[in-house]
């Protein structure tokens, strides 16, 4: 698959994690093993101006805290509502490692190139950062190669967190 999605070379940028209640398992993380602050949003609309679930218009909403372990996002999801490949997953496994993201610069140009190598988009948002760009979208590799994989161009600015958890000293 590395010959035909390029993009993959850049290697792992995040690991997202499925959790049932994102404050508990952020406290968890920071209490027991150090890993935060983390930055909190609630990803769905308005914030996220387009979505797409299955090929169809989609309407969704999860709370997302991000983090650092080393130079690695990690990213806690709690989904909230509506059809994601999130609730597609919990129901058949459980919470847990849902995806590992990897960077790209043109999201247009690796979708493309995913779909050449027969690789399907399964989900995905835009509209996310402070100028409107940003884009996320997930890709149908689970059953081939045990993960899904996340396509993510980062916006330029991103809005400010909900919150910030362990809040800041000030």
């Amino acid at each position: 698959m590395g010959q035909k999605l390029p993009f993959l070379q850049q290697g792992i940028a995040q690991v997202a994690i499925l959790v049932p209640d994102l404050d508990a398992a952020m406290k968890a993380y920071w209490e027991d093993y150090g890993i935060g602050p983390w930055h909190i949003y609630t990803y769905g609309k308005p914030l996220v101006k387009e979505m797409t679930y299955r090929g169809e218009p989609g309407e969704y909403r999860m709370r997302v805290g991000l983090s650092y372990l080393g130079p690695t996002r990690i990213e806690l999801i709690q989904p909230l509502e509506g059809d994601t490949v999130y609730a597609d997953f919990i129901r058949e496994h459980g919470y847990g490692v849902h995806h590992f993201g990897v960077l790209v610069d043109d999201m247009e140009g690796a979708l493309a190139k995913a779909e050449h190598a027969g690789v399907a988009m399964t989900m995905d948002g835009a509209g996310f950062g402070l100028d409107g760009d940003g884009h996320y979208a997930y890709l149908d590799t689970e059953a081939r190669i045990g993960v899904t994989l996340e396509l993510i161009e980062r916006p330029k600015g991103r809005v400010e967190p909900e919150r910030i958890y362990p809040e800041p000293e000030t």
